[in-house]
């Protein structure tokens, strides 16, 4: 399929509204890897699908209700609506600006019926009312504002979403409702198309469990930050004698490097989660992502040729303040309600901690029945550190060169 590369100098000479006639490039890619293992190869098969990591299709949607009225805006990226309705119109690879903009009523025709309001009962009719071109830390995107007028002013909102749900599954549609003040989120899937939100009853508690659910989301759909997590996990089990690893004695050796492993990670992100959010610090997403990439490789190679043994709390701090920083990039695409800033940053914070602390709850057990087997050291800690290291790899050049290596 047809992959949009980036667009930065497109977007930067036009702003908000371009007029000029750049193209958005398009390349189309196929790689494959082969494995003497059967165990990778499986493996690699079944997370492949997950090569997206840290940026799956996503769509932004902004919702300003005053009144009887809703202004809307919905950001969608250039790559799925190429997918949906097509935007190449001549099948070169390359989508111009001309074509971009030649199907801006197909674009309004596609999405707006894919996501129906009402209000006390009673639909609200969208219309659009312009159309731009932004840029997300994942590509460029269409930017469809509207307007919705509904009968009265009203306290309670029905919204269907289902933009792109029938062509994939995995797509997700990350809603900022904002009403006198107040800011709401939710994150719409096929499971979750349809919800209802009463406007009056946005509390600050509210907005605390709003996001602390998104940050619980964000980890468990974060591939990357949950291998690089599970990469210095896996040899928690273990310890190094005379270049071999053996299984440690008891339990309480291997919970005290996961909980300084965990409290490492988790004292690092959440710094700079802190600062990027406040403005205080922030750095290029390319780097962000692509050094997030390159913090899974290393920490996952250095299970095969150990080189730190006995400190990986400190590559965890050492890394995870990068993390931080990735963390930060999509809770400012979620957007963050002015009045309850610290309030919704400290629970998408503790959500993120929650939902790290599932995937310890589950993974820890597991391992440690398993770390006197041959299998644990093989299969698990050497096959399953390879694989890392070559899903991670594909995210590394992905995310520096701007390409698409896997497409599943």
């Amino acid at each position: 399929m047809i992959l949009i590369s980036s667009v930065t100098q497109f977007l930067e000479t036009t702003q908000s509204r371009v007029r000029g006639a750049p193209c958005i490039k398009a390349t189309r890619l196929t790689t494959g890897f082969k494995s003497t293992r059967l165990l990778i190869t499986l493996l690699l098969l079944t997370l492949a699908g997950t090569a997206h990591a840290h940026k799956p299709s996503d769509s932004y949607l902004i919702l300003k209700i005053e009144g009887a009225t809703v202004q809307g805006q919905w950001d969608i990226a250039l790559r799925d609506l190429d997918f949906a309705i097509g935007l190449d119109g001549d099948g070169n690879g390359e989508i111009s600006w001309g074509e971009l903009r030649a199907r801006h009523a197909a674009i309004a025709a596609y999405a707006l019926p894919r996501l129906k309001l009402q209000a006390e009962g009673a639909s609200c009719p969208r219309l659009a009312t312009e159309h731009m071109v932004d840029k997300h830390s994942d590509g460029a995107y269409a930017v469809l504002k509207f307007t919705a007028e509904c009968s009265k002013p009203f306290t309670a909102v029905d919204l269907n979403y289902s933009l792109l749900f029938d062509v994939d599954p995995q797509h997700k549609g990350l809603l900022r409702l904002e009403h006198k003040g107040t800011t709401t989120t939710a994150i719409f899937s096929p499971d979750k198309a349809v919800q209802h939100f009463r406007l009056a009853e946005t509390t600050l508690l509210r907005q605390f469990f709003d996001y602390a659910a998104e940050g619980v989301w964000h980890i468990w759909v974060g591939f990357d930050h949950i291998l690089f997590l599970l990469s210095l996990l896996l040899p928690a089990v273990l310890y190094r004698s005379k270049k071999h690893w053996l299984a440690v004695p008891g339990l309480r050796p291997a919970l005290i490097d996961v909980l300084k492993i965990v409290t490492a990670f988790t004292l690092a992100h959440s710094i700079t989660l802190t600062l990027a959010t406040l403005g205080v610090v922030t750095l290029p997403s390319r780097l962000v992502e692509s050094a997030i990439a390159a913090s899974v490789v290393l920490s996952a190679l250095n299970n095969i040729f150990p080189i730190i043994e006995g400190r990986r709390w400190m590559v965890a701090f050492a890394f995870g303040l990068i993390h931080g920083f990735g963390f930060a990039s999509v809770l400012a695409d979620l957007g963050l309600p002015q009045d309850a800033l610290l309030l919704a940053l400290l629970g998408f914070n503790l959500g993120v901690e929650g939902g790290q602390l599932a995937i310890v709850g589950i993974f820890l057990p597991f391992a440690y029945y398993l770390r006197n087997t041959l299998f644990y050291r093989r299969a698990v800690l050497f096959a399953g550190s390879i694989l890392i290291i070559l899903l991670a790899s594909v995210w590394l050049v992905e995310r520096l060169f701007d390409l698409k290596l896997l497409e599943f």
